[in-house]
Parts: structure tokens; C-alpha cells; sequence
């Protein structure tokens, strides 16, 4: 028999555990941490992106020198969505010289870093037959002043002389609002205010390059990404090649 005096065992505790209000808490900083980690990756993202058909672009246009060098001409559009190939066919008209970047006949890639296809649009006077000293482009480069003016990044108003506007100009309509997909689907427009992309989606002569912006005035949202083939820079490369003299 135990002695009177000999100590009581102490009682047995338990670990507290969360409430259902401190899991809540919890679960609700998680998900903030998490959606601040994913937008620094999403930008990060659409940087890359953009660099990617920057350099694609870039690419695209020494191709367009090379081809010159060699045929004396810069290539017409692609004959379809789906065939790269240039298009046999003389260009009618200015529309009919805007199209799809002909990757076949260029060796190049032909899609964005979006996997949309590239656009292309050439000056008839230079992809019809043999470009001269007097072949005189037509194809010109807009941008949106800080008050949203439309000034000539590239080109001018009248294109009446050699040397005064582009011979072609090379773009991605990038991530957001119309292109055409690798197999041939169209992309809709997406805005009733992006008037600056719908004018590189429309117009065969005139083009506009600017900063992204999401802004629906002065030429409302915006994120193509737009280059262009000098003149000078075509004539001075055939020339130093002996094709022009």
C-alpha cells in the first residue's frame, strides 16, 4: 500500500493546435505571398517575351537585306498563313504587298515569342522587280508625341523622292489583341479604342511603334512591336555588295 504522502502523478497536457480563425490567417497570407511572388514572374515573363520577338524581328531584317543582296529585289508576303513561300505573283497594290513574313523563302522564324505569325509589309516598287537608285518606298513608321500627336518616326507624309520613307516594315501585333496563330486562326481585336493597332492591322503604308501603354487615348492601348528596313541602310548594303551601282 502506497504511503499517504507520496505525490499525485500530474495531469497529462496537450499541444494547442490552430484554430479554424488563426488557419484562415494563415491560408490568406499564403495566398498574398503567392500572388505578389507570381506578378514580378508574369512581367518578368512578358520582358522576355518581347525581348525574344525584338530579336526575332532583328533577325527577320537582315534576312530581308541578305535576300536583296542576293536577288537584286526584297521578297513579296508569304502566300498563306500556311505556306511560307513567297508569293509568285507580282503585288497588284499595296494590299496586296502587306501580309505574312515569307519564312520559307527567308530561311527564318516565322512566329513571335507568342507563337503568332510575324507581319511583313513591303513597298511594291522594291519586291516586284529590281530596286534602283530611283525606286522610291513608301512605307512609313508613326509614333504618339506626349500630348498624342501622330509624328514620323520613320518616313514622311509624301513619299515622292528615294530615300524618303521605308522600303518595308516587319511586326508582331505581341501578346494582347489581334495576330494569326500558327495555323491560321485570327485572333480578335479584343478593343474598341486601340486605333494605333488597328491601323498596323489595316493599312498597308502607314505604321505605328510606341511604348506599351493601356491607355485608351492618343492611340489608345498598345503593345505591337514594330521595326522597319531603311532605305539607306538596303542601298548602301546592295551597293557595297555590287548589285546596285
Amino acid at each position: 500500500m502506497a504511503p499517504l504522502n507520496s505525490a499525485v502523478p500530474p495531469a497529462p497536457t496537450f499541444a494547442r493546435g490552430f484554430s479554424l480563425v488563426e488557419m484562415a490567417v494563415v491560408l490568406v497570407i499564403v495566398a498574398l505571398l503567392i500572388g505578389g511572388m507570381l506578378l514580378p514572374m508574369t512581367a518578368q515573363d512578358d520582358m522576355r517575351r518581347t525581348a525574344e520577338t525584338r530579336a526575332t524581328l532583328v533577325n527577320i531584317q537582315e534576312a530581308l537585306l541578305g535576300f536583296a543582296v542576293v536577288n537584286g529585289r526584297l521578297p513579296r508576303p508569304a502566300t498563306s498563313a500556311a505556306d511560307g513561300a513567297e508569293n509568285p505573283a507580282n503585288c497588284a497594290n499595296d494590299t496586296a504587298c502587306s501580309g505574312f513574313i515569307p519564312w520559307a523563302a527567308l530561311g527564318i522564324e516565322k512566329r513571335d515569342a507568342w507563337g503568332n505569325l510575324i507581319r511583313y509589309s513591303v513597298t511594291p516598287a522594291y519586291a516586284n522587280s529590281n530596286i534602283t537608285l530611283a525606286s522610291i518606298a513608301n512605307r512609313t513608321v508613326q509614333t504618339r508625341d506626349n500630348v498624342g500627336t501622330a509624328v514620323y518616326l520613320a518616313g514622311q507624309a509624301a513619299c515622292a523622292t528615294p530615300g524618303a520613307c521605308v522600303a518595308a516594315v516587319i511586326f508582331s501585333h505581341g501578346k494582347l489583341r489581334w495576330g494569326t496563330t500558327e495555323s491560321g486562326a485570327a485572333l480578335p481585336d479584343g478593343s474598341a479604342t486601340n486605333a494605333d493597332e488597328d491601323t498596323n492591322h489595316m493599312v498597308p503604308t502607314n505604321y505605328f511603334q510606341r511604348t506599351p501603354a493601356t491607355a485608351t487615348t492618343g492611340g489608345g492601348e498598345f503593345d505591337d512591336i514594330v521595326i522597319w528596313l531603311p532605305t539607306n541602310i538596303l542601298i548602301n548594303r546592295m551597293i557595297a555588295a555590287g548589285r546596285l551601282l
